[in-house]
């Protein structure tokens, strides 16, 4: 028992006041002789034992009323925990992610959840409600009750070990505090380690809420299968996680128009395929119809009018297989020889080769400076014997320079499968052994800061990457190497031009690092925007002389397919997906977790939090007892004889 005005039991030093004033009144009888009084020994005696008995009974009621009046001015509480005096912190992770869409037995897990916590939470307590997309710190719950109910769902998904730990930051360093982590969300499972760490300052409380079945179909993606000269085979990829479904529409919209619809069957997986027209501009909407999660329910993308990467290359000798690479249909190509050079080409291109010259004016060092800063590419293919000089001029710029020509055969045996330009998918797997293709004659580079792409059996550089540009060390000709005649030549230089300019994909998918191309002029200080429906969004941009580079993560939020303009034109369009991660409902398994507690109702949870922190106030249980003690008193007073 603890007391609210512990000084107050001084008080009690009071009670020698009645012991002293009693002690008085049971001084002895004085004897008076009276004459005949012997028959009256009897009754005398009793009287005097009764009037003993009254007054012990009459002090003892006395002192247990003061005793009673002074506990209650004291106000005497109990609790489990010293909590009158200490700071309460409450913080609570409310998972809003798109698994948290599926429906429990009062509805969606979000929806109820939110209503709970309206509920449960007293309207007195300071508290921080997290969630994926928003922070709400040090509130009540009555100035949070609106932003509660008009809570949406969030692509930003955090994981079970980023919630936590972002939780716990919002406490403070207190050590005397009474912390108490609320931590409510479905709990699915995805990639991260979560091993709940506590201390002696924490009390975390996980309410794992279930969906009344797991069962769900999603579009999981879409891609170009096949593309001929008047049309387009687009694939798309179902995935179901649960019963098997015999007939399962699936529709196809541009913008509000559908123009196509077929049915699948689904088991686990399931493809369908759409042809479309080539050289139009589709808005398109991949939809199903599924009742459990909506958010996995359509898929966006878009086909922009064609757009082709500028490819300039300067020979001083053949180029027949860099046009059997860069083709009409994907790139546009243009083939001069070195001295018959239009400068004025330059700043329009996406990509620059030089293509085995043997020295590079000075006026062309300038201008390909110039041009990789604003944001183009560059392949230098050296020839047999160049002007040293004239190349590191230009090398320079790139922090890298070639020193001695080595006259050895050499094999190109190792490939970094982790470049960007591998790493799309080009190899199914890593090759270890296949027909290494060689040069007779390359040059030694000196530089600590290019990146190698292909390196000869000894270690040294075949192909690096410094910035903007990609220098090869050998001559590419068939006297010199067999390079052209290997699978790598393709993928290599094909891919080094397709990153020269990203043409905006099919679709993105929200939360990812995503960056991508769009030709056009800016005027000064104009910007780019994605505009769809009543959303405006200006997303991070660069702006070089022929192009602008976007780059976005987390925004946009929303799935669609969003227009890019500039001021009132539209450039053109891409589109934007929820990432797929949470349409698999499975989710971990919390029973073996140490230092929690854990549970499937948050009004348990909210009860037990009260409980653990509740003061039972017993003041007025001291008054009461105090009233009954002056009842006691008042009939001892009149009834004991």
């Amino acid at each position: 028992m603890q007391f609210k005005h512990p000084e107050l039991l001084y008080a009690l030093f009071l009670l020698l006041i009645p012991i002293i004033v009693h002690l008085f009144q049971l001084r002895k009888f004085q004897k008076i002789d009276f004459t005949n009084v012997a028959f009256l020994k009897e009754a005398t005696m009793q009287t005097r034992k009764s009037s003993v008995i009254k007054k012990w009974l009459i002090l003892c009621t006395r002192l247990l009323l003061l005793a009673a009046l002074v506990f209650a001015f004291a106000e005497p509480f109990i609790s489990k925990v010293n909590t009158f005096k200490a700071k309460k912190e409450t913080v609570i992770y409310l998972d809003n992610s798109f698994s948290m869409q599926a429906k429990g037995n009062e509805g969606e897990l979000l929806k109820r959840a939110v209503q709970d916590i309206i509920s449960h939470v007293p309207n007195s307590d300071e508290i921080s409600v997290i969630t994926n997309n928003n922070v709400y710190k040090k509130t009540s719950i009555k100035a949070l009750k609106n932003d509660l109910l008009q809570l949406g769902y969030s692509s930003n998904q955090l994981t079970t070990e980023a919630a936590l730990l972002k939780s716990q930051t919002f406490f403070s360093n207190e050590k005397n505090a009474l912390k108490n982590l609320v931590f409510i969300s479905d709990f699915q499972q995805d990639e991260s380690n979560f091993y709940p760490i506590t201390d002696s300052l924490t009390n975390l409380y996980f309410v794992k809420l279930k969906p009344i079945n797991t069962n769900n179909i999603s579009i999981d993606s879409a891609f170009i299968s096949k593309t001929t000269a008047t049309s387009i085979e687009l694939k798309v990829h179902l995935k179901n996680n649960g019963d098997t479904v015999e007939n399962l529409p699936v529709s196809l919209y541009n913008d509000d128009v559908l123009i196509a619809k077929t049915s699948v069957a689904i088991s686990k997986d399931a493809e369908t395929t759409f042809t479309l027209p080539v050289n139009e501009v589709i808005n398109g909407k991949i939809t199903i119809s599924d009742t459990n999660l909506q958010f996995d329910n359509s898929l966006f993308f878009n086909f922009n009018n064609a757009s082709k990467i500028k490819v300039l290359t300067i020979n001083a000798t053949d180029d027949s297989f860099l046009k059997r690479i860069y083709t009409k249909g994907e790139f546009n190509y243009t083939s001069v020889q070195d001295n018959q050079l239009n400068y004025n080409l330059i700043d329009a291109q996406h990509l620059i080769v030089l293509n085995e010259l043997k020295t590079i004016p000075i006026a062309l060092t300038s201008a390909l400076k110039q041009f990789t800063n604003q944001g183009g590419s560059l392949i230098i293919i050296p020839s047999r014997a160049i002007n040293k000089t004239s190349y590191n001029q230009l090398l320079n710029n790139y922090n890298t320079n070639f020193s001695d020509l080595v006259s050895s055969e050499k094999h190109i045996t190792t490939i970094n499968y982790s470049h960007p330009i591998y790493n799309n998918g080009v190899f199914e797997k890593q090759v270890k052994n296949f027909q290494y293709p060689k040069v007779n004659n390359f040059y030694n580079i000196s530089s600590n800061r290019i990146t190698s792409v292909l390196q000869f059996e000894d270690g040294k550089l075949f192909l690096g990457q410094s910035k903007n540009s990609f220098v090869f060390t050998s001559a590419l000709n068939t006297k010199n190497s067999s390079f052209k005649n290997s699978p790598l030549i393709v993928p290599t230089l094909y891919n080094i031009a397709k990153q020269s300019f990203r043409i905006p994909e099919l679709y993105y998918t929200i939360g990812e690092e995503n960056s991508y191309d769009v030709e056009t002029q800016l005027q000064q200080d104009a910007i780019l925007s994605l505009v769809s429906d009543a959303v405006n969004i200006i997303p991070k941009q660069q702006y070089f002389n022929n192009k602008v580079i976007i780059n976005t993560s987390e925004s946009p939020s929303i799935a669609a397919t969003y227009i890019i303009t500039n001021k009132n034109e539209t450039v053109k369009n891409v589109s934007y997906n929820y990432n797929r991660n949470e349409s698999d409902l499975t989710y971990r398994n919390l029973a073996n977790s140490y230092n929690i507690n854990l549970s499937n109702s948050i009004t348990e949870i909210f009860n037990t939090i009260k409980s653990d922190t509740k003061v039972n106030a017993l003041w007025k249980w001291f008054v009461i007892f105090a009233l009954a003690l002056l009842i006691i008193e008042m009939l001892i007073l009149k009834l004991f004889k």
